[in-house]
């Protein structure tokens, strides 16, 4: 598994695991329970993971939903 993404945005996290899924990429979170172990303060982000053989694909599917959505990398 390779890091994708991370950050504490729950709606773009939500919305980018969906958009992965539609493509056939399973993505993987972690430290989500950590993160709200926290408290949810945005100390700790969640970690999206996907295969290694999916990453150039999920950057794409990324760079899209960033660019679109104007979001800073």
């Amino acid at each position: 598994m390779k890091e994708l993404f991370r950050s504490n945005d729950m709606v773009l996290i939500s919305y980018l695991e969906h958009r992965l899924r539609e493509e056939g990429i399973e993505p993987l979170m972690l430290d989500g329970h950590m993160s709200i172990m926290e408290g949810s303060i945005g100390v700790l982000q969640r970690r999206m993971m996907v295969a290694e053989e999916d990453l150039t694909r999920a950057q794409v599917i990324l760079d899209d939903v960033r660019q679109t959505h104007g979001l800073d990398r």
